[in-house]
Formats: structure tokens, sequence, C-alpha cells
């Protein structure tokens, strides 16, 4: 065993869903494991996306070699445009994973300076001095998915990316177990398994079973079809576009991202579009309801996707008709369920018949469960082993599959964003701490939001803000005039006019007899936020934000 430590450092995705991004640091070389975002929750107020925290590569940056994909949906490759201008290394993919990443490089100018190296399903590749890296194909809810092999002075290392066992997938081969096979006997140092459906007992079913109820559901239908699902679930797509066409039914696609998915995946030829089966929205008016089938995004009830606008009346060419079938063929990403149920809700209103839920068989997961967790850790047989991908409940139970076939407790490693694990003769042990977390984009800002700004808007959104206007005199630095107050999602003028005047009587009280030294503009600001955060919270037990604008006149 070489003297140098292998060092595993999860930079996201682990205790949390979404954000993937694992490195592998060996000697002078760091190679990077995906590149994901994470879609802010219900307390990041006006946050786009939520992007891993690179410092540590930024730091070691002559050591990265390289950022290697697993597959290209936006858990793994969503930070990619942010995190390439800081580093400027090349990026290893498949076929397809190249064509939906580029798109996302070209929107934000990044595509000119990166090299992105295609490389196929068994294919091979070096990366630095220390790392010899093998993709083999897994099954998941996107074509050309892979899992990696990396081959380091220290071991061989198994890292699955998403996958599942589905001996019938609809595109790309199944998952390549005798490969796997073939590694466990050579001896796998260390396995890293996505954990994300880990929680869930027996088998994930086959895509095979969704196309079966998509084609029943399409074929019963009297009126329009409309189906949502992920923009990035390319094999889902084919299901619909087939039912559609053995069912006499021209396919609309409605959507950015949905339709330059379609159209570079059928580019690259992983979407087979039978002729005369896709037609342009313009054509919509003049074909039978009965013949119409509506390919949207909005399976996540995201208030600007192409479902809730046609819920919501928004959309120009479409909107609902009493006796159209709409299939949800999608799971709500936790968080989301009230946006979906809201939107499942308003449909309903509107006369259509809405199919979601596992219960009409119209989606399954794209992750496996327990016992093809367990199947692929007794193929590998790792001497170590570390869950990942999920939150921390999902890791815990990963880790107890892992005892339960016989690895030992202390060969088990349970690690959170930023532990470091170090791997050497001596055995494994988790070290130190880097730098990790989330790093918030905020429009054009990448990284500027932080959390006062983020308290400041929960502050907002709860109890409005208080704009106090005080007019000073430049010479005397006395009151020109009574204080002014301005409120906005505070209470209502009209109806709290007498506590706003006397918020203004006693603003002027503060700064002409209090203690108050009007010279002193930060002691001019505590002084009135203090008096009227407590005027305020006796009266109405709130509190807004409050925000003096001194003028000097």
């Amino acid at each position: 065993m070489p003297k140098e430590k292998l060092k595993i450092i999860p930079l996201g995705g682990l205790g949390e869903i979404g954000k993937n991004m694992m490195a592998v640091e060996y000697g002078e070389d760091i190679m990077v494991i995906d590149a994901g975002l994470m879609f802010p929750d219900e307390e990041m107020l006006g946050i786009d996306l939520v992007i891993p925290d690179i410092s540590y590569l930024v730091e070691h940056q002559a050591k990265v070699r390289g950022i290697v994909i697993t597959h290209a949906h936006e858990d793994h490759i969503g930070a990619l445009p942010y995190v390439l201008p800081q580093l400027n290394v090349p990026i290893y993919c498949t076929k397809l994973a190249k064509g939906l990443i580029s798109v996302k490089l070209k929107e934000r100018r990044v595509l000119a300076q990166t090299k992105i190296n295609v490389i196929m399903p068994g294919g091979h590749f070096n990366l630095g001095t220390h790392f010899a890296v093998e993709f083999f194909p897994v099954c998941h809810s996107i074509p050309d998915a892979v899992g990696v092999i990396v081959r380091t002075p220290a071991g061989t290392i198994v890292h699955t990316g998403d996958f599942k066992l589905d001996y019938t997938p609809v595109t790309g081969p199944p998952t390549d177990l005798s490969r796997l096979a073939q590694v466990g006997s050579q001896g796998v140092l260390l396995l890293m398994s996505d954990s994300t459906y880990s929680e869930l007992p027996g088998y994930t079913p086959s895509e095979k079973v969704v196309g079966e109820a998509l084609d029943n559901i399409i074929g019963n239908a009297t009126g329009r079809v409309l189906v949502t699902t992920f923009a990035s679930l390319i094999s889902r797509m084919q299901q619909i576009i087939d039912a559609a066409t053995k069912h006499g039914r021209r396919v609309f696609v409605v959507g950015r991202s949905m339709t330059d998915n379609v159209r570079i995946a059928s580019e690259l030829g992983y979407l087979k579009l039978p002729a005369g089966t896709m037609s342009h929205i313009d054509e919509l008016a003049r074909t039978p309801r009965e013949k119409v089938v509506i390919l949207t995004t909005g399976s996540q009830g995201e208030p600007t996707s192409g479902l809730v606008r046609i819920a919501s009346r928004a959309n120009q060419h479409i909107s609902i008709i009493p006796g159209d079938t709409v299939i949800i063929s999608a799971s709500p990403i936790p968080g989301n369920e009230s946006l979906v149920n809201r939107t499942v809700d308003t449909l309903f209103k509107q006369g259509a018949q809405v199919f979601y839920g596992s219960r009409h068989q119209a989606h399954v997961h794209g992750h496996a469960s327990q016992e093809e967790l367990k199947l692929v850790m007794s193929l590998t047989k790792p001497k170590y082993f570390v869950p990942v991908h999920g939150e921390y409940r999902h890791l815990s139970l990963h880790a107890k599959l892992a005892q339960s076939i016989g690895i030992p407790s202390d060969h088990i490693f349970v690690l959170e964003d930023g532990d470091v694990l170090e791997l050497d003769a001596a055995g494994g042990r988790t070290t130190t701490k880097v730098s990790s977390g989330n790093v918030y984009v905020d429009g054009l800002s990448v990284g500027d939001v932080d959390g006062v700004i983020l308290r400041n808007r929960k502050l907002l959104s709860r109890d409005g803000i208080v704009v106090v206007i005080i007019a000073i005199n430049k010479q005397t630095g006395k009151l020109v005039t009574r204080p002014d107050i301005v409120s906005r999602g505070f209470v209502d003028v009209i109806e709290s006019k007498d506590m706003l005047e006397g918020g203004r009587d006693l603003v002027a009280d503060v700064l002409n007899h209090g203690r108050a030294h009007t010279s002193d503009r930060g002691f001019i600001d505590n002084e009135v936020k203090d008096a009227l955060d407590k005027y305020f919270y006796d009266k109405t037990k709130r509190r807004p934000m409050i925000l003096p604008v001194q003028v000097q006149v």
C-alpha cells in the first residue's frame, strides 16, 4: 500500500437531496465527480438555485484534473456554468450529457472556454498520474447514465452514480452487473453507492410498467391528453410519443426546457420521432381534441412552468377544457408537494381528469430500492463503503443494509458535506472538515447572498417594512418637520392611521426631547428603531423591519 492517503471529500449531496459533488484526491491529483444544483426550499426567499461551495477546489486548483459527469440531470450538472469559470478544467461525460451541458454553458457564455470530452459507456481515460477511470453503463431515468470505476494506487473505487436495476429499460442497456462482478472479483477498496431510495424495500418497478399505463390512459381518453414530466426524462418522453403514435395522436411540446431537450435528444439519436407525429403549437387549434397529446413541463408545480400556466389560464394557446385528461408522470421532489397538490386541485376544478401518484402507475422513480442496493454491494464486495446521494436518514439506512450483508461497521462511513475520509494501509478514518455548504444563485448574483440577507427577506415576508423619513436641517441638526412613516406589508394604512400617527409623534419626541444627538446618523437610526420596534410590538405583537431614512435640507 502506498504511503499517500486516498481522500474522499463530499462537497454536496450528502445529507441533502441535490447539488451532488464528490472530490477524490490522491497526491497531487484531484478528480471531481458531478457538479449539481439544488432547488431552494421555502426558507430561501428569492433564491433561484443552490450550488456547492467549491472553496476547497479553488484553493487547490492546480491539483484539479477534471470533472467527471455520471449523467445529465440538474442535480449532477446544474452547477457547471457557475463553477467552471472558477476552475477552468475539462469535463468528461457521455454524448447526451455533452449535448445538454453545452446548452447550459452556452446560456452562461462559458461554452467557448470549456473542453468537453465525450467518453462512451465502457470507455477508459486517465486523469493526472494517479487516476485511471472507466465508465460502466447503468440504468437510470435518462439515457447514457454511467457509473465510474477509478483505479488509484491505493486501490479501486466504484461510484455507482444514480442507478436502478431495470431488465426491460425503455432506452439504453441495463446496469452492467457483469462488469461490477468482474471488478468485485479483482478487489474493490471503496464502494460509493446511490442512497436516494434506500428506505424502500424490494425492487424498483420497471419503466415498462409506466409505458403500459401511459398507453392505456392515452388510448382510453376521449379528449385532449396533457402529460407533464421532468424535461430531462428522455425515456418517458419516448413512451409518451410512442403511445401517441399508436393511437393516432399528434404531439405538441410546451415549455422551453422540454422543447430544447426534445430537439437535442432527437438530434443525437436518443429520441425517435415518427414522421408526422410532432406538430407546432400553432396547429393546435386546427387539430381535433381526440387527436392531441400535449407534452409539457410543470411536474413539480413550478409557478412559471408550462402546466401551471395552462392551469391558471396564462398560456396564450392552451387552457383546460372540461374532458381533458392530465397525466402527471413524476413524483414531487421533497418540499414541492404543496405546489403539486395546488396544481392538481386547480385542474380538477376546471373539469380535467387527473392521473397522478403511484396508484395510477404513471411514474416510477429511477433509483434502486433495498434489494438492488444489496445486490450491488454483494457483487462488488468492497472493503469500505460510503453511502452517497440522499438525506441523512437515507445514508444511515443504506449503511445498515451494508452491515446486513456483512460489511463491518467500522468499514462503513456515513459522511456529510465537507467531511474528509482518508484511506491508507492503516485503515479508514474521518480526519478534518473542509469548507462546504450552500452558495446561493440569485439572478446574475452568485454567492453574494448570505444568511443575513435571507433573514432580512424572511422578516420582510412575515411582518413587512416601515420606512421612517426624517428631514433634518443641515446647519442646526434639528427636525425640519414631523417625521413621515410609510408602511408596506405591515398594516392597512387607512385602518391603522391613528397608530402610524402615534408613531410619527413618538419619533419626533425621541429626536426633539430624547437622548438622540442629531449630528450622529447612526445614533439617530438606533434610537428610532428601538422606539418604534417596542411601540409597534406593543400595538400589534409584530416586528416589521424598520428603516430610518435621513434627509438633510
